[in-house]
């Protein structure tokens, strides 16, 4: 049965301990979360320093120089899909929020879904993020490079390397978030205060060592061949990439204090903040490169133009804010998927539900889903060793899973607006679209649809750019039938057990 749209409590909306047990939920989590700290767990997520040093080769590749104005289209699509999440993070400040209310206004089937896929897609970002890490530490100190002199992510010892940092990470953001939030929350706040100082150290530097002028975003001249339309629609996966995890703050709800009018703010704020400092640094490379047309733009990216700009002691330093923004954005993904992984247990909705579902009575952590992640992730990590053109790819389709997982949310939230049902946005004393809700809404659902389509469609350039059997080629739309046919079995199973469990009958016990 669908679950309604909750009611605004009449109570003080700053007993935030009271507000949650109205939802059917003790609170045993650590409220310790402020504003800023919000904030951080949303900007880290995005993480415009980790995703844009990563992706903006690829963006270049396709688009030249013009593929900069995919970054304000993502951007305005996005925050369509972030008006939806501000208004009811509002009314729904629960941990575990793209499950919690795509259930609410969908029903169980529909938020074990989003919330299944979600989890997938947060496992396999968090390996993504942590292998990052190669990218930038062996060309800050050689001695990072603890396996062989090649520190390619391809070849065999930077694939293993790779692997080593990125499991060494994982480890040490399991152990933070087993710890508990307090600590999270600083490292976080720190790591973000960090990559915000280190992304305007870069615009300034790209700004005051411009090549040309800001014309040069209407360059098409190095696109790749055929029709601009094309490359352009390849290049704007970039953006796609990165401009996910906004809604972290309201995975956070239940450890943010006052959350029905923070978390709406963070998600709103941590959107508009990475595309604003993530569009100057696009603007600021492309007028300050060296060259448009050498090949290195496309090939190596913004760290092409950095070290360009600056002597070495500035540039490592600068890429220091690198690997600061890469740690915390692994941190800020772990924790947000160990929360949807909590919530969904504490409703009996995964396997093991019980343990899942326990939180250390010192640090106030779901302990378990903490280190489940963490050894999904290193797992997820050694099939780079085996097959890093494989992982690059899976890392890419799982971002088709975290897309379809925000329609789950925002095609329910549709229905349920055009229906007649009880709108979310009724009460004055909270963020609301109002009378703008249905337009706002159909908005992010074609958008939603739009990126989906564009993000899974089998182009060989972008799955298969060195050749691979059609099954690579194809792996977006293979990638979501596995989980969604996984995922038939996990819930079935669980499914199962409850009933046996309410039955009577002998049954597998999930805790």
């Amino acid at each position: 049965m669908a679950a309604t749209l909750a009611p605004i409590p009449s109570a003080d909306l700053s007993g935030d301990g009271a507000d949650l047990a109205r939802f059917g939920y003790q609170p045993v989590l650590h409220r310790k979360l402020g504003r800023y700290a919000s904030f951080a767990a949303g900007f880290s997520f995005v993480s415009i320093l980790t995703t844009i040093f990563q992706f903006f080769g690829f963006g270049y590749s396709f688009g030249g120089a013009a593929f900069f104005w995919s970054w304000p289209i993502v951007f305005a699509g996005q925050f369509l899909v972030a008006l939806n999440f501000a208004e009811l993070a509002a009314r729904y400040p629960i941990s575990g929020c793209i499950y919690q209310w795509s259930r609410r206004l969908g029903g169980e089937l529909v938020g074990w879904f989003a919330g299944w896929m979600m989890i997938i897609a947060q496992i396999v970002t968090a390996a993504a993020a942590a292998i990052a890490l190669q990218v930038v530490l062996p060309s800050i100190w050689s001695g990072f490079q603890l396996v062989g002199t090649d520190t390619a992510l391809t070849s065999p010892s930077g694939a293993t390397n790779a692997v080593l940092l990125g499991s060494v990470l994982l480890v040490v953001t399991t152990l933070i978030n087993v710890i508990g939030i307090d600590l999270m929350a600083r490292i976080n706040s720190i790591g973000v205060t960090v990559e915000i100082v280190g992304v305007l150290a870069i615009v300034a530097l790209f700004f005051t060592g411009t090549e040309r002028g800001p014309g040069v975003v209407l360059h098409t001249d190095q696109a790749a061949p055929g029709p601009y339309w094309a490359a352009f629609l390849v290049s704007g996966l970039m953006a796609a990439y990165v401009m996910v995890g906004f809604d972290s703050a309201g995975e956070l709800s239940e450890e943010t204090k006052n959350p029905r009018r923070v978390a709406p703010r963070t998600i709103l704020t941590a959107l508009s903040v990475s595309a604003l400092g993530g569009g100057l640094m696009l603007l600021g490379a492309l007028m300050a490169a060296p060259s448009l047309s050498d090949g290195a733009l496309a090939s190596d990216g913004l760290a092409y133009v950095l070290t360009a700009k600056l002597d070495s002691p500035a540039g490592k330093v600068l890429l220091g804010c690198v690997a600061v923004a890469i740690t915390v954005c692994t941190l800020a993904i772990q924790t947000a998927g160990s929360r949807l992984m909590f919530s969904m247990a504490r409703d009996g909705k995964l396997p093991f539900a019980g343990r899942l579902a326990a939180v250390h009575p010192r640090y106030g952590t779901p302990v378990l889903p903490a280190i489940v992640i963490g050894v999904l992730g290193i797992g997820l990590l050694v099939l780079n060793l085996g097959n890093a053109a494989m992982f690059a790819t899976l890392a890419s389709v799982c971002i088709v899973t975290l897309y379809l997982a925000y329609l789950l949310v925002t095609v329910p939230l549709l229905v349920r607006r055009w229906t007649g049902l009880p709108d979310p946005g009724t009460d004055a004393r909270l963020f609301s679209l109002g009378r703008f809700g249905i337009p706002v809404n159909a908005l992010a659902v074609v958008w939603g649809v739009a990126m989906v389509v564009n993000l899974a469609w089998p182009r060989a350039e972008v799955y298969t750019p060195e050749g691979g059997g059609w099954w690579m080629r194809w792996a977006a739309p293979l990638f979501v039938l596995l989980v969604l046919a996984v995922g038939v079995v996990v819930h079935r199973l669980v499914a199962g057990w409850s009933r046996g469990v309410r039955s009577g009958e002998p049954a597998p016990q999930p805790a």
